[in-house]
């Protein structure tokens, strides 16, 4: 208003290109937007609505209330099992990838030759899961597969890896570690290199071991990237579909049958939709519950402070 009152309104072509500016943004995000509300809020919701109804591909969607969710709870024979498989994939798996590539993040930034090791441990990360689901089968084949050929030559008979309802589980775990490791040692790394090198120096003069090292700045000034790392890493333990679908499909013997696979079988084998997609909002709300859960872990910490 300032301009008009001493006689200098804008003017009509300056108005124009304030305008601009003010929606120029909102354009370019538009179709970034327009996307995003075609192919995840539109599915999110009709899902939502799903879970409600008794509904296949093949006929139209039938409102039942909230039978699919009794059902699962109370009906399902095979709903507990895998939802206690899914915990102990994604327990097994986070846990024991942290703690590895914690450790080897903290050695490899204390040898010569860093950025190669860091190579080879990221190569996992850009191959296709697929392909090393079908690699690893090959692998932990229980006649030709070279690691129990490995074990033979040392005079151990090697277990039917994938084929036994005792090691299949340990197997699947095994390799999701393997093929996790070079993301987590990347993020690591970044963290120690954060780290400040003065506080090592002080500690090695009043005479602290690496491990005092480790336990004692390390691990306090990781806790933002551990959070990070554990939090992603339960996420996508938890939501694991492509590596045992592929490498066990669910066996033996349910064995290794997870939620997100087990909502496969249920959705486009058994065609039960609706029951399907009120599973996956379970699966939702367990997620959402641990990740709030390792929040507040942190939170209580200290892990703001940093």
């Amino acid at each position: 208003m300032w301009p008009a009152a001493v006689g200098n309104p804008i003017s009509p072509t300056k108005r124009h290109r304030l305008d601009q500016r003010h929606w120029a943004p909102y354009a370019f995000l538009a179709p970034a937007g327009l996307f995003a509300m075609i192919f995840f809020f539109v599915p999110v919701l009709f899902s939502l609505y799903l879970t409600f109804t008794d509904w296949n591909p093949l006929s139209s969607p039938r409102w039942i209330g909230l039978k699919n969710y009794k059902y699962i709870f109370t009906l399902d024979p095979y709903f507990y099992q895998t939802l206690t498989n899914t915990f102990v994939f994604a327990f097994g798996s986070v846990l024991l990838g942290t703690a590895i590539s914690l450790l080897l993040s903290f050695a490899v930034t204390r040898i010569k030759g860093k950025a190669l090791w860091r190579t080879l441990y990221w190569l996992p990360m850009v191959t296709n899961v697929v392909a090393i689901s079908y690699m690893w089968t090959y692998l932990l084949d229980a006649v030709y597969g070279l690691v129990n050929q490995g074990l033979a030559l040392l005079g151990i008979a090697g277990p039917d890896w994938l084929s036994s309802p005792s090691t299949a589980m340990l197997s699947v775990i095994i390799v999701s570690v393997w093929a996790g490791l070079g993301g987590n040692i990347l993020i690591f790394s970044a963290g120690l290199e954060g780290i400040d090198e003065s506080l090592y120096e002080a500690a090695r003069v009043d005479g602290a071991s690496v491990w005092q090292e480790f336990r004692h700045i390390t691990i306090p000034l990781l806790r933002p990237t551990l959070l990070f790392v554990l939090v992603t890493g339960f996420i996508g333990g938890l939501s694991n579909f492509a590596l045992i679908m592929v490498m066990t499909g669910g066996g033996p013997m349910q064995a290794t049958n997870v939620v997100a696979n087990y909502m496969y079988q249920v959705a486009f084998q058994n065609l039960r939709m609706g029951r399907a997609s009120a599973m996956a909002y379970v699966l939702f709300v367990i997620i959402m519950i641990i990740t709030l859960v390792q929040l507040r872990v942190f939170k209580r910490g200290g892990v703001e402070s940093y």
